[in-house]
């Protein structure tokens, strides 16, 4: 059914996996604050983009279960433990390990990935016994970072919004999270057992090593994936074109109107304020760091280079991007409703049971913009500058949908689009 169809899913199976990969468990290795959970997050967002039945599963949110808002042991964090805190621990795992069963063998699933510290030889040998017990190849993902200021901007912009410091004082929260890191580096194992599958990610990706290589198509794009992945903070904005001379013709690649003129110039008004105001509380919160760069993206499409013209005026890079044209109506082109019912009534039928996947005569589906955006998609993960995309609706839909995990089903509904050209609509953070 099409509510089960990933956006860039191409083909379905009897069994629901697919490349013919059986299951997989991705484990992460990595101290705190090494871009574990972000790795973890965004590589089961890629997955089921290409319609993989993937899960993440936390260890940190059992532990926020089990605890029910109680206070931690204090010895929690460290490796030897009072028997109480031990067997804690084995109950927070188990938890854990239980639900990954039951996401193989009730739900169907393929992928699985555990995020975690995975401190140890001993305790990776385990994980690798466990999931073999249930037909699972397991490949290991190691996080690795010595760069201080790398490890202290992704504590500060993310690990002290977590669920485990609501209500500390940021500068607090930050001591005792970085007490955390300390307590477990003199007991951290990095992985060196050369019987393992692993990558290894150096300091946001200046490096990789992949050990163990698997042969298969599903085992090499999750390892391309994870080549274009970072763990650096940045935004991604998304705006639509400026209304252009003929608006509703795909064909006729006209200039802006005044009306979309006069929206490229708030567009840069709004986001250069939007900067402006976000730096300055950056740096009210003690965050010193250099101002991200912004880069812009557009379709080759006459109004939507023209609405990236005011930024450009104040110095932004703008990059044309073929990919990012809007979808091709086909022989659909300046028809109305009535007209496409009257003329081809048995593909409006089509259209209704898909609307995702059917065609109109020489026209692109949903699905094929889904397709042919990948390279962006990559791209954008790649790119370490905050991101500005001018684009028609039916992309940012798609874009919008690899990034929220919107199912394919609800891409074609009018109501997702929020990408208005009203003054309160004109950026859109997403990431």
């Amino acid at each position: 059914m099409l509510h089960q169809i990933a956006p860039a899913q191409l083909y379905e199976t009897e069994s629901g996996r697919l490349f013919h990969a059986g299951r997989i468990a991705i484990c992460t290795v990595g101290l705190p604050a090494r871009g574990k959970t972000h790795i973890s997050v965004s590589l089961c967002r890629y997955l089921r983009w290409l319609g993989v039945k993937t899960a993440v599963f936390h260890l940190g949110d059992y532990r926020r279960v089990v605890l029910e808002g109680q206070e931690l042991p204090p010895d929690f964090f460290f490796v030897n433990t009072s028997e109480s805190t031990t067997k804690l621990r084995e109950n927070i795992r188990d938890l854990c390990r239980n639900d990954m069963k039951k996401f193989y063998e009730q739900d169907n699933g393929q992928v699985a990935i555990y995020d975690a510290v995975n401190p140890s030889v001993k305790g990776r040998k385990n994980l690798v016994n466990f999931f073999q017990a249930h037909n699972a190849q397991v490949l290991f993902i190691e996080s690795i970072c010595d760069n201080e200021k790398i490890i202290e901007a992704n504590v500060l912009s993310v690990k002290i919004s977590s669920p485990d410091y609501v209500g500390w004082q940021p500068k607090d929260a930050v001591k005792d999270y970085l007490q955390r890191i300390n307590n477990k580096i003199p007991y951290f194992e990095t992985i060196k057992e050369p019987e393992l599958n692993y990558v290894k990610i150096i300091n946001v990706n200046e490096r990789m090593i992949v050990n163990n290589h698997q042969a298969g198509y599903l085992w090499s794009r999750i390892v391309f994936y994870l080549m274009n992945l970072h763990t650096q903070y940045r935004k991604l904005y998304f705006a639509r074109a400026g209304n252009s001379e003929e608006e509703s013709s795909y064909k006729a690649d006209t200039p802006l109107d005044l009306q979309g003129q006069e929206f490229s110039r708030r567009l840069m008004a709004t986001l250069v304020a939007h900067r402006k105001k976000e730096r300055q509380d950056a740096l009210s919160q003690g965050d010193n760091s250099d101002e991200r760069s912004l880069s812009i993206w557009t379709s080759p499409r006459i109004k939507s280079v023209q609405t990236a013209d005011a930024l450009k005026e104040q110095g932004y890079k703008v990059r044309q991007r073929p990919q990012l044209m809007p979808l091709n109506p086909g022989v659909l082109e300046m028809m109305t409703r009535e007209q496409v019912r009257e003329k081809y009534p048995e593909e409006v039928e089509k259209h209704k049971k898909d609307p995702y996947h059917h065609r109109f005569p020489r026209a692109e589906s949903y699905h094929d913009v889904a397709v042919r955006l990948e390279p962006v998609i990559l791209e954008m993960e790649r790119s370490y500058d905050d991101l500005l995309i001018i684009a028609h609706e039916s992309v940012l839909r798609v874009l919008y949908a690899y990034l929220m995990g919107v199912p394919a089903d609800v891409i074609t509904i009018p109501q997702i689009s929020k990408f208005s050209t009203d003054q309160d609509n004109l950026v859109h953070p997403a990431t």
